[in-house]
């Protein structure tokens, strides 16, 4: 089937601007617009050509299990210099989960812990 593109990843959100404000500091993203929506509002942020919404939840919704969970468990972004985004990183104060790994040959990854239990994994591939 043609014309199918991916038109923006939806996180959900105890607290939409600091979770929005995340993005922003640790990867670059950029606000685009903001929504108001039933249980709040929904930041719209641009990463790198990746739609972002960020939208507030109702008081009580559950939170993300530990991972590993069937279902979309994190979000990867592919990096040229891992080393130097993890010290950008570490720069700003975010932290890894557990120190930079290499699953095989020619590619090495990293956790970083978004808000609300997302998780956001680095990879970069030589």
């Amino acid at each position: 089937m043609s014309g199918i593109r991916i038109d923006h990843l939806h996180i959900k959100s105890r607290e939409p601007e600091a979770a929005a404000a995340f993005y922003v500091r640790a990867f670059g993203a950029r606000e685009t617009g903001r929504q108001s929506v039933p249980a709040g509002v929904r930041i719209v942020l641009d990463l790198d050509g990746l739609a972002l919404f960020v939208e507030s939840v109702p008081e009580g919704t559950p939170g993300v299990p530990a991972a590993p969970y069937r279902g979309l468990e994190h979000l990867g972004l592919a990096v040229d210099d891992l080393d130097a985004l993890l010290a950008d990183l570490a720069s700003k104060g975010i932290a890894l989960e557990a120190p930079p790994s290499s699953p095989r040959p020619g590619v090495r990854i990293a956790f970083v812990k978004a808000p609300d239990g997302a998780r956001v994994e680095i990879l970069e591939r030589k």
